[in-house]
């Protein structure tokens, strides 16, 4: 061995294997990151306004033909964006969203920072009214129930997790959306297959009568522009990637991933557009399954996920406007106390429980969030997804779409 070891031939080959190997294991690693980080695009992306088709078929399907493209197009413009800013925010080590918009408008930030909280406010209100309108809306299909009564029942539920089992569903999320993941494929497929004729007929159909492609396109825009908002989830990830390159990779793989998955949507639901009952129907998917094949098995599992994505979404933007108002709140009252008690600081004793602990205040908050919610959710599935996104389209424009267009200009893609 000792011979061996003074060989500098073998002492070369030694050190020659030990980079290569540490090479190969920093490349998995790199790879798993970027491959984990995409996946947490889609999981944000995705929700029971997806699952249950009312989303594609608002923006996309409705529009004619355009819809085998516009997905792609819609992904495509998101991906540019988040790339860019989870490189920025890679680059310049600036890791919560309040910290990279300071960073990213720089000397603007005073303003821009501030609507993008008003922006962000916004989503966290409009995304769970939609929750419980996609949760009340499949509830109704299924059982005949009036929809104001399954939201109110929804709604209920939905409160009831929000106050005691927000940790649960936090630990479940992944493989909740796994299993949403794998029973779209499970549903989609078979009936895409199984309706490729009808599929092909509704494409000669929509080629005759499709709408024209600027309006298409323009409503694949404002469905990328109200997702510009999600920039505030992932700046978070960006601590994980080695390089600031790997965001560009992380969301081209994104893209991939949304872009197959909203097209898959988009051929299953062209089996039932021309159906008659489409015009009557808000969650398009269980219209699918009640044509297609494996009515009995696909219909209460599909319904299920799409209720379980609708209410995990729900439950976590509760969940973030509860302690959003709450820190404000407490904020406001410790401010008071100090300045009425300035100069006599007061020892506090810890208290073991009080992370254990839900206080009367954060049950009214919840309690007011989940009203907000479920009267606006009122308004219809459908409605809030055509209209309440748009408005968060429009939101978008002057606060994310204007300025990283600029930015990129005036920067030269943040090389400058």
């Amino acid at each position: 061995q000792k011979m061996a070891s003074d060989d500098p031939h073998v002492r070369r080959n030694a050190v020659r294997h030990h980079e290569m190997h540490k090479k190969s294991s920093a490349g998995t690693g790199t790879y798993s990151i970027i491959f984990g980080v995409a996946f947490v695009w889609f999981t944000t992306h995705f929700g029971g306004g997806f699952a249950s088709g009312a989303q594609i078929y608002s923006y996309y399907v409705r529009f004619g033909i355009w819809c085998l493209i516009m997905p792609a197009l819609a992904m495509l413009y998101n991906g540019i964006f988040f790339a860019y800013g989870m490189r920025f925010a890679r680059k310049h080590e600036v890791y919560d969203y309040r910290s990279y918009n300071n960073a990213f408008y720089g000397k603007f930030a005073p303003v821009f920072s501030n609507l993008f909280e008003v922006l962000y406010i916004c989503v966290m209100c409009v995304a769970p009214a939609v929750a419980f309108a996609t949760g009340g809306s499949t509830l109704s299909t299924l059982t005949g129930l009036p929809y104001l009564l399954c939201t109110l029942i929804i709604g209920i539920f939905i409160f009831i997790v929000a106050i005691f089992g927000t940790d649960l569903v936090r630990r479940v999320a992944s493989v909740l959306s796994i299993c949403i993941i794998a029973g779209l494929l499970i549903v989609y497929i078979p009936n895409i297959i199984h309706g490729w004729s009808a599929i092909r007929a509704t494409a000669q159909q929509m080629t005759t009568s499709t709408q024209p492609f600027g309006k298409a396109l323009y409503s694949a825009f404002l469905y990328g522009t109200f997702q510009l908002a999600n920039i505030a989830v992932f700046v978070q990830h960006t601590k994980v990637f080695k390089k600031p390159g790997d965001a560009v990779k992380s969301m081209g793989l994104g893209f991939i991933i949304n872009a197959l998955m909203m097209t898959m949507v988009c051929l299953g639901i062209m089996t039932v557009s021309t159906s008659p009952d489409m015009a009557g129907t808000s969650v398009p998917t269980l219209l699918m399954v009640q044509k297609g094949i494996g009515k009995g098995f696909m219909t209460p599992l599909i319904s299920i996920l799409i209720i379980l994505g609708a209410v995990s979404t729900a439950v976590n933007m509760v969940a973030a406007m509860v302690k959003r108002v709450s820190d404000g709140l407490k904020k406001r009252t410790q401010s008071g106390k100090n300045d009425v008690s300035a100069g006599t600081p007061k020892a506090e004793t810890p208290d073991i429980n009080t992370r254990k602990r839900i206080s009367s205040r954060e049950i009214i908050i919840a309690l007011i969030c989940c009203l907000i919610d479920f009267g606006i959710a009122q308004f219809g599935l459908l409605t809030l997804i055509q209209k309440a996104y748009s408005f968060l389209a429009y939101l978008a424009i002057p606060v994310i779409l204007v300025p990283y267009i600029i930015h990129m200009i005036v920067t030269r893609m943040d090389s400058k």
